[in-house]
């Protein structure tokens, strides 16, 4: 037995260092102190993923690895350099896309090369039925995703204008899964190559409707949970594109990331108290348009920022609430300031995150980090919710539902059982928000007529600055 080993062997043996990177990396993504460095990490595990498998199929052409990673990281750093932390969600759904996208080209080119090209003519069943079968999965997995993101994207962007309903959306749903399994079926045997092309072409546009019929009904506030399926449906794609190419690493990778997907959807349905099937049926988010409350209020007090000052300025602990108007308003660096400024005067100040709080799962922590405050700040929702009680004073900066006591109380509200931040439990509560206007969920905020709330009305970085500016022009502590 010749105990030497072959290229293919090597190649399986340096496939385990990007798997390992990519590993090590989701872990470090889990904490926001380590987030960056497993950034990192993934990138650096992608690039090794790259190489070697050029290196496995004998393509080592430095030409076209360089012009790859130029073209593909040229691409990345644009969109995100252009992209602020409020249109971070945006982004990442974009990023879904790419993936779904590419898992579906490589369906098509995969068809071309075995049945539409010169040299084949042959039926794609030829190829194998775990490759045949492989190939049409990544196509319609592909389709989906890269459909289903476009208009997640759409939706994060305001773009379609309301409501997204479709009459007999179930049935038509149901519909494009029927039609498409004869089409795959046909795709995959027709021996003859305009009918398989056309059956091919079929299983797209139903993969593609598939998508959209999806995610149509998903409302701003279910849009953290889509965002995080569509990352775990991407990395299926490119598992499937693995099998169709017969590659170890894109089957390894995308499995990885197609489970840390589906568990971070598991994690932010456990934090909304949402089943994943009630997301797809939509209603919460649509069913009334934010700013457009469905009950009025009797009793709401006032204040402005120098009186809110006067209250900071004998408080000895102080949470900070972050929500999805205070990305909105640009106003992550005003809140750092006060936070700054309260810790100078020996203010204990805390960040308390909620899961679900703004458009992506994290999307609080992209906006802080990208303000600098510190990771010991910032605090998840378990660990602050038993220190509320001792909590003088709360701010709350552009959060609604994730504060609203009703989740406790009402068991007919379409948010009865989310676990929330429990800010009303703090001596004194202090909401920053420009009206009194529902959030996503549609319904009045209990909060706002607690005796110890009070609202400070007005665009949240502007109150923000003017807290901020009262306190340095009082008396120090």
């Amino acid at each position: 037995m010749n105990p030497s080993l072959g290229a293919t062997e090597i190649a399986l043996l340096a496939y385990l260092v990007p798997v390992a990177l990519f590993v090590v990396g989701l872990k470090r993504l889990a904490r926001v102190r380590t987030a960056r460095r497993g950034n990192l990490l993934l990138a650096v595990g992608m690039l090794l993923a790259v190489v070697v498998t050029l290196v496995e199929q004998g393509r080592v052409d430095y030409v076209w690895i360089v012009v790859g990673l130029l073209v593909g990281a040229s691409v990345g750093a644009v969109t995100v350099m252009r992209a602020s932390a409020t249109s971070m969600p945006q982004v990442v759904a974009r990023f879904n896309g790419f993936s779904g996208a590419a898992a579906a080209l490589i369906g098509l080119a995969l068809f071309w090369d075995a049945v539409v090209s010169p040299d084949a003519g042959a039926a794609l069943v030829t190829l194998g039925v775990l490759e045949s079968l492989s190939l049409a999965v990544s196509l319609v997995i592909g389709a989906v995703t890269f459909s289903g993101s476009v208009l997640a994207e759409a939706k994060l962007w305001g773009r379609l204008g309301g409501l997204t309903r479709i009459p007999g959306r179930v049935v038509l749903l149901a519909a494009t899964g029927a039609l498409g399994v004869p089409a795959a079926g046909a795709a995959v045997a027709a021996d003859d190559v305009r009918t398989a092309a056309a059956a091919l072409v079929a299983l797209l546009v139903l993969a593609l409707a598939a998508g959209v019929l999806a995610v149509a009904p998903v409302g701003g506030a279910d849009m953290p949970v889509m965002i995080s399926l569509l990352n775990s449906v991407s990395g299926l794609a490119v598992a499937a594109s693995g099998f169709a190419l017969g590659n170890t690493m894109l089957i390894m990778g995308g499995t990885i990331v197609g489970a840390a997907g589906l568990m971070l959807t598991r994690i932010m349905c456990a934090a909304m108290n949402r089943g994943l099937l009630g997301v797809f049926a939509g209603g919460l988010g649509d069913t009334a348009p934010p700013g457009e409350g469905r009950e009025s209020y009797d009793h709401v007090v006032s204040s402005d920022p120098e009186e809110a000052a006067m209250v900071l300025e004998v408080a000895r602990s102080v949470v900070i609430v972050p929500g999805y108007g205070l990305a909105a308003a640009r106003a992550q660096q005003s809140a750092a300031d006060l936070a700054d400024t309260l810790a100078e005067r020996g203010v204990r100040v805390r960040f308390a995150v909620h899961p679900v709080a703004g458009r992506m799962p994290g999307h609080m922590n992209v906006v802080l980090a990208e303000a600098n405050v510190p990771y010991e700040r910032l605090v998840e929702m378990e660990a602050i919710n038993r220190d509320f009680g001792d909590t003088d004073v709360v701010i709350v900066v552009g959060a609604n539902d994730v504060v609203n006591p009703a989740a406790r109380a009402a068991s007919g509200s379409p948010i009865a059982g989310m676990p929330i931040l429990e800010v009303d439990n703090a001596r004194r509560v202090m909401v920053v928000k420009r009206s009194l206007s529902a959030g996503y969920a549609g319904i009045k905020n209990e909060l706002f007529e607690r005796d110890n709330c009070t609202m400070l009305f007005g665009d949240a970085k502007q109150v923000l600055d003017d807290l901020v500016r009262e306190l340095k022009a009082g008396i120090p502590a």
